[in-house]
């Protein structure tokens, strides 16, 4: 929220600005967030408005008398003679033109900066006291200084008005006492001697730097945690960081409980050995300096995760007396989602689906992700991941081998819920792939089957998340799996669904998977237009291996000269039959017949049509795709000769049906390859 605040403040502050003349740089209005104060600072802003000339469009010359009186009254203006007359194109109209000299900027300042506040907007706010505003916390004070000057306003709170001060207060133990400031250099010199770092990047710097030390002052480095990091400096003014001990009895939780539990419910960070296993040590930042040099602090926080850590390790301990296997049946009293069943209905498709899959990866042990999948979800019964529900999967793992299952099973019972996002690790062992991709493949198909569909930017199920992770777990594992086929299966696992929706069900997240690989292939440099082009090949393209390929080459071959070329003149076919297709109502589909060519240009460009084809056929049989492009480019020159000396719309109408069905010869044999149409530029 901080972070939101403070672009939301600089963009609106600088808009606001903009609305009343001043013309300012780009990066003039700077912000900072913290747990107590949002502050802006403007560069360079003038002592004044520049004059501005505003003009007032007035009613149509020759108007009645009562709308000419509206206008002028509404101007400002005694009579027509200081008005202007312009034509608008629709008549001539009066115009009011008047110059307004530019306000005190302190003057523009009162009335821009309460605007500015009551538009915050937040995804939580409050009321307090007698006031009526809601706002994210009571607001104790709004400082506003211009020139070095308090600006003379003040904010209408809804039962009472907060007035402007010059006035803020420090640390609130360390320093409460109120100060005054000139400048925004002022403000931040004296604050920082008052025990507050205004900055968060400020802090979030100091924190890294000291809580690295403190770490290596054990031998020991700090766990990097970037989330953990922005969130910390955003509780704290000033950042105090310190190290405490981790009892050595709770060790041998599995780590990922204690650096969950350490991080998620008391901010603190994990420290690591230097062959990265976890040690017994945390650091926690405090929020001010301490007599004691905070020994009373961390021995207060010590104290706090040895009761936070005994909770955790009796639940390990007692989730481990029980197998997972004889977690499924528990499972049945979990809806996973309405008219899609439980828990353990989902965990029975997944099983099911991911043996399917398992026979499309090279040395995957179908029986393995079979087995894998019917225990993915069965640790969502267990008291760790209850309290923890960060650790799904992860505990999973842990259960899985102390019940003594393979550790194929128990590695994919982890990683079946990756990859998460762009940055999350996509899993590369068979049976992790086969359950991973079994999982989200399920739910897809099961939302989409039942119209429960991503709407605009609403994604409440995470459709589009999962979409993109299965699209990793193919690209990057290389799968050769159809995805028509592949919607097809998981549709057949669901019992009681209408077999008449399957085709539907896949024809729609083909298209919503196609969608998404235009996101995902965008960082790679395949234009979404590429992607487009690749998909609409005759018979569509669902094998995203071959299609990405396909595509690759697409893209080499449109940046070649011979490509762009024939590319232009495949549109300029395209264009004439789409025209005259239209105007004669039928269309011109059929070979050419070679007898009826009445220029060497149509036999010669029909005999490259024809040595095209049976050059690119195999190629694309056998997916070389830049072979086939080559073979492509053998078009231009016939197909640019045809153009400059042959006349499609010849007056003899044989003749120009047949020029016609040539036309579409070239358009055919270039979709063949790639769906040239929707490429752009």
């Amino acid at each position: 929220m901080q972070r939101r605040a403070g672009e939301q403040l600089k963009e609106r502050l600088a808009a606001l600005l903009a609305e009343n003349g001043f013309e300012l740089p780009k990066d003039a209005v700077k912000t900072f967030a913290g747990p107590r104060r949002l502050t802006a600072v403007v560069a360079d802003l003038p002592a004044a408005q520049p004059d501005r000339t505003v003009e007032r469009k007035g009613p149509k010359v020759g108007s009645p008398q009562g709308a000419i009186d509206g206008f002028l009254k509404a101007a400002g203006l005694a009579s027509l003679d200081q008005a202007e007359q312009r034509d608008s194109g629709k008549g001539v109209f009066y115009f009011a033109v008047q110059k307004q000299p530019g306000r005190a900027t302190s003057a523009v300042l009162a009335e821009i900066v309460p605007a500015l506040i009551k538009a915050f907007e937040w995804p939580k706010s409050m009321r307090w006291a007698t006031w009526g505003q809601r706002w994210i916390r009571p607001l104790h004070a709004v400082l506003c200084v211009f020139g070095g000057e308090t600006v003379p306003g003040r904010i209408d709170l809804g039962g009472g008005a907060m007035g402007f001060t010059d006035e803020t207060v420090g640390h609130r133990f360390l320093a409460p006492q109120a100060f005054a400031v000139t400048s925004f250099e002022d403000y931040a010199d004296k604050l920082d001697k008052a025990f507050v770092m205004v900055g968060a990047s400020e802090r979030k710097a100091y924190i890294g730097r000291i809580a690295g030390q403190r770490a290596g002052e054990h031998g020991l480095q700090l766990k990097v945690d970037e989330g953990l990091l922005e969130e910390v400096a955003g509780l704290v003014e000033w950042p105090v960081p310190l190290i405490g001990r981790i009892d050595e009895e709770f060790m041998s939780v599995p780590p990922e409980v204690l650096t969950t539990s350490m991080r998620t419910h008391l901010k603190y960070f994990a420290c690591l050995r230097l062959d990265d296993t976890l040690a017994p040590y945390f650091v926690v930042v405090a929020n001010m300096e301490n007599e004691d040099c905070g020994r009373q602090v961390v021995a207060g926080n010590e104290r706090v995760l040895r009761a936070r850590l005994s909770d955790a390790r009796f639940f390990w301990d007692q989730d481990r007396k029980k197998k997972l296997a004889d977690r499924v049946d528990d499972l049945k009293s979990i809806l996973f989602y309405q008219g899609l069943g439980t828990v353990a209905d989902k965990a029975e498709r997944i099983a099911k689906l991911a043996r399917w899959i398992a026979t499309k990866i090279p040395e995957c042990d179908a029986a393995a992700a079979e087995r894998a999948g019917r225990l993915a979800k069965a640790d969502l019964t267990t008291g760790m991941v209850g309290e923890f529900p960060e650790l799904q999967g992860v505990m999973g793992r842990y259960y899985a081998r102390h019940d003594g299952e393979p550790e194929m099973i128990a590695e994919a019972i982890a990683e079946h819920y990756a990859p998460k996002g762009p940055d999350d690790r996509c899993p590369t062992a068979p049976v992790s792939v086969a359950v991973a991709l079994a999982d989200k493949i399920d739910t897809l198909v099961g939302f989409f089957a039942i119209d429960e569909r991503p709407t605009g930017s609403k994604d409440p199920f995470a459709l589009r998340r999962a979409a993109l992770g299965a699209i990793r777990l193919i690209v990057e594992n290389k799968l050769r799996v159809g995805l028509l086929e592949l919607f097809e299966r998981a549709h057949a696992v669901y019992p009681g669904f209408d077999k008449s929706k399957v085709d539907s069900v896949a024809r729609g997240l083909l298209d919503f998977f196609a969608d998404r690989l235009k996101v995902h292939l965008r960082d790679q440099g395949l234009k979404h237009d590429l992607v487009a082009a690749v998909f609409g090949v005759p018979g569509g393209e669902d094998d995203l291996v071959r299609l990405i390929s396909r595509g690759e080459a697409l893209k080499g071959f449109v940046a070649s000269d011979d490509g762009a070329n024939l590319l232009v003149a495949y549109r300029r076919a395209a264009n004439i039959l789409r025209i005259e297709e239209k105007k004669d109502g039928k269309r011109y589909d059929r070979l050419a017949d070679p007898k009826r060519f009445a220029m060497a240009e149509e036999g010669r460009l029909h005999q490259a049509i024809l040595d095209v084809g049976s050059k690119a056929d195999p190629l694309l049989v056998d997916e070389d795709f830049s072979g086939a492009m080559g073979a492509l480019a053998h078009l231009r020159q016939p197909v640019d000769d045809f153009f400059d000396k042959v006349t499609v719309n010849a007056e003899e109408a044989e003749l120009r049906a047949n020029r016609l069905c040539l036309l579409s010869q070239i358009r055919v044999g270039m979709d063949a390859i790639a769906d040239f149409s929707k490429i752009e530029g």
